[in-house]
């Protein structure tokens, strides 16, 4: 089996290693030995830090305008309202460049960036059918080898409010969608048990994850989140369903959150933030402190939700961080791993990090250490893809398309 060598690697622990990879896979990590004679065909790393790919756990490939004509940014009439969002993003995506070629162009960027491994979620409503599903499926299957991708059948529109959509996400499941997704169970189809009764009924049916959007605030989204904590124990679901945006975690007492972040843990919830600009959002550390895994993605990038995003998790790390008032080394180390390790269990990521047995999926990139990296998010970095290089410099090598 051919090896490929890469010497003096900077790990996580700030030890230089030399990594062997094989089939695609860690085989040997060993000391760095400094060796003057190296094997044949190595690759000297030079001290640069070697982190696992990131994973970029929520984001939308069929609604991006990403290096599409320009789209000025609708505010709503009142303050932020999904449904109002939902008008502005159908409007926009009638006169869009073809989804495949805006899916390719945000995939590339992410990859370009370091991200190996993501979850997207897709529309599927009364208007768009399955028109959306079928069309990231087929991107998906022309970039498998260079990422992985969780495709979620998102309800846009609703599932109770919008008749057939049920049906239609059984389909999108059926056709090779991995999770089932759900919207604002309360606020937006106003039927909490009826709605989570169809998203828990076709995980069941078709064995599959469950990945909720959840906007509703204060003590509505926190009695949503309890009860979709409840369905998930009930069901032995843990470790299976992620609630994303969850912002009514962010704007309840202390009290309050810390008993939910208890009943969360204990069900196997994931919770996903990408730590927006004008909402709350859930409290990373006291998350993780009782035992919630909280991971991260970049969302909506320069969509009819918001004009912003560059499909780099590094980045999106360090707005955690800075949202969160991180400042020390373990709180840095933190942030970097709600992009990272978080990201890969939420994920149920098989065989993730820098260790022998696992994916060669990884960056090289100039830092010290995860702390400085976090802080500088520096650009200079090649991505590896089962040890194999994909992208440098934040783009995606004409020969690994």
């Amino acid at each position: 089996m051919d090896q490929t060598h890469f010497l003096n690697a900077r790990l996580a622990d700030g030890s230089l290693r030399d990594l062997t990879v094989a089939g695609g896979r860690f085989s040997a990590i060993a000391l760095a030995a400094n060796a003057t004679m190296p094997p044949s065909g190595a690759i000297d790393l030079a001290g640069q830090l070697v982190l696992p790919a990131f994973v970029e756990g929520h984001i939308h490939l069929d609604t991006s305008f990403y290096d599409d004509v320009w789209r000025p940014h609708i505010p709503c009439t009142n303050g932020f309202d999904v449904r109002e969002r939902v008008a502005f993003q159908m409007r926009n995506l009638e006169q869009a460049a073809p989804m495949a070629e805006r899916a390719r162009n945000q995939l590339e960027l992410c990859v370009g960036n370091g991200s190996l491994a993501m979850r997207s979620h897709v529309m599927v409503d009364a208007a768009v059918g399955l028109k959306h599903v079928e069309a990231i499926l087929s991107v998906r299957e022309k970039y498998r080898h260079l990422i992985d991708i969780q495709l979620v059948a998102f309800p846009q529109s609703g599932i109770l409010s919008s008749p057939g959509t049920a049906e239609l996400l059984d389909e999108a499941l059926k056709l090779g969608c991995d999770l089932i997704g759900g919207l604002d169970p309360a606020s937006f189809d106003r039927d909490v048990k009826g709605h989570l009764d169809v998203v828990f009924g076709l995980a069941e049916k078709r064995g599959a994850g469950i990945d909720i959007h959840l906007h509703d605030r204060g003590t509505l989204g926190l009695f949503e989140i309890e009860e979709i904590a409840a369905r998930t124990a009930t069901m032995g679901m843990q470790g299976k369903v992620v609630v994303s945006h969850a912002y009514g975690l962010g704007d309840i007492s202390a009290d309050a959150l810390a008993k939910a972040g208890e009943r969360i843990a204990s069900a196997g919830v994931a919770i996903m933030t990408n730590a927006p600009g004008d909402h709350p959002f859930p409290p990373v550390a006291a998350l993780r402190k009782a035992g919630v895994t909280v991971f991260a993605g970049s969302d909506n990038i320069r969509d009819s939700w918001w004009p912003y995003g560059d499909g780099n998790m590094l980045n999106r790390a360090n707005m955690i961080g800075y949202r969160c008032g991180f400042y020390e080394d373990c709180e840095l180390e933190a942030a970097y791993d709600v992009v990272g390790h978080a990201g890969a269990k939420a994920l149920g990521l098989e065989g993730y990090g820098i260790a022998v047995g696992a994916k060669a999926d990884f960056i090289a990139l100039k830092a010290e250490h995860v702390p400085e990296a976090v802080v500088a998010v520096p650009k200079d970095r090649t991505v590896y893809r089962a040890g194999r290089e994909v992208a440098r410099g934040g783009k995606v090598g004409p020969k690994t398309r």
